[in-house]
């Protein structure tokens, strides 16, 4: 193959986070400096699993030379399926070839490296495939625990958030219940909590069991708010990680039946306010226990995705872009491209899929580690040696409760 016959095709999938045009402007730089042509891809796979080869752009060094420090994405982007329908990656790989495409750089998450695994399968080495890790979730497998791109640039814009929150709390004397972004893992939603020192995150990791109920996870809340009473302190904000919602046990979840899931089959968070949800069973059981608190609901996540990157991740974007490149152009192919020691270090997307699924693994919150026990010892929650005397009856007459009533109601607070 010439160095002019090659064609390098960008796209972007799933949610926005912060650095997607970094990758797409290394990646474009690297390509045309190799004398490749590049086009980018409209909108994810929304218009090649239908076999539509017209929403594309022609890249150039001018083109993308100065958008590695903006946010959003210059390609758009969709949560489009090409595995939804039996012939969408069939339909991509026609669409690619009409338009001269040797090399594929796929930039998303989970679903959009699973979806760039089966259009890999289905161009059976005549299109070379290579994705590049992007949520603000963190939930991708990369070597050596590195952060997906977006992650600390959320981490930042969220905990600056929640900063602003503490303070409006403690002036106006109310608690927040914050519900974060964060569909698989609590990642997030715990690393916000740490760094601006909330009250108290919730992630779905620390529940021992498979489904979790909206009741415990507001007496986690109520618990938190008598501990601080008793502390001398009427406020706080409780940070919730989304994906509490996909682990509600069935009695929650029967009045939420008729939500719509998206086209990989995830519940569309989007369409539920899991704030209110939460800031109304808090309220209910305060006004059972008599307890007088203000609760606020808040949504943290979209301002997030589109937020101009932190330079952490406009250089790990980079580097990112220009290695997904050199990884294609020199004859890779079927590969995540990761970063262990500044080196690129390919994941092939075979290794990636769980056996057990057929789906891309999710990397989850590790709860045995010292990077959560640290994040647990800062938290004001219920502990085991709060149900000791005579913390137990201290803590229990502020809730109005006797000392066994205070422990049957509270004990399961504790994941």
């Amino acid at each position: 193959m010439t160095p002019d016959s090659r064609t390098l095709a960008i796209l972007v999938g799933g949610g926005p986070a912060p650095g997607i045009n970094g990758v797409i402007a290394a990646a474009t730089i690297e390509a045309v400096n190799e004398g490749c042509r590049v086009i980018g891809i409209y909108d994810g796979y929304q218009w090649l699993a239908q076999g539509d080869s017209s929403h594309v752009t022609d890249l150039h060094i001018e083109d993308v030379s100065r958008i590695h420090w903006t946010g959003g994405s210059l390609l758009r982007t969709s949560r489009t399926n090409p595995a939804k329908a039996q012939d969408g990656p069939a339909n991509c790989v026609a669409a690619l070839k009409r338009l001269g495409v040797t090399h594929l750089l796929c930039i998303g998450g989970d679903d959009t490296t699973f979806g760039a695994a089966k259009i890999a399968d289905a161009a059976a080495g005549s299109i070379h495939v290579a994705t590049v890790p992007k949520t603000i979730d963190n939930d991708l497998p990369l070597p050596d625990n590195m952060p997906t791109f977006g992650f600390e640039t959320a981490r930042a814009i969220g905990s600056g958030i929640v900063e602003s929150l503490m303070e409006d709390a403690k002036t106006t004397t109310r608690w927040y219940a914050a519900v974060c972004m964060g569909r698989k893992s609590g990642a997030l939603a715990l690393a916000i909590c740490k760094a601006a020192g909330g009250t108290l995150a919730i992630i779905p990791e620390e529940f021992r069991d498979a489904s979790i109920s909206l009741e415990q996870v507001a007496d986690i809340i109520i618990g938190a708010m008598i501990k601080r009473r008793w502390m001398g302190h009427d406020h706080g904000v409780a940070i919730v990680a989304e994906g509490v919602v996909e682990r509600l046990d069935e009695h929650t979840l029967a009045g939420l039946k008729d939500v719509p899931r998206d086209e990989y089959g995830h519940i569309r968070i989007s369409d539920l306010d899991v704030g209110d949800a939460v800031r109304g069973f808090v309220r209910q059981r305060l006004d059972a226990l008599g307890f007088k608190a203000t609760v606020i609901k808040k949504e943290i996540g979209y301002e997030l995705r589109c937020a101009k990157p932190v330079a952490f991740d406009v250089e790990y974007t980079r580097t990112l872009g220009y290695g997904a490149v050199r990884y294609l152009m020199t004859g890779g192919s079927g590969a995540m491209i990761a970063l262990r020691g500044g080196k690129v270090a390919p994941v092939t997307l075979d290794d990636l899929v769980d056996p057990g699924t057929g789906r891309i693994r999710v990397r989850v919150v590790d709860t045995d580690t010292e990077s959560y026990e640290v994040g647990r010892k800062y938290m004001i929650r219920l502990e085991p040696e709060d149900f000791k005397e005579p913390r137990l009856g201290e803590l229990a007459k502020i809730a109005g409760l006797s000392p066994d009533a205070f422990r049957r109601r509270f004990e399961a607070a504790i994941p």
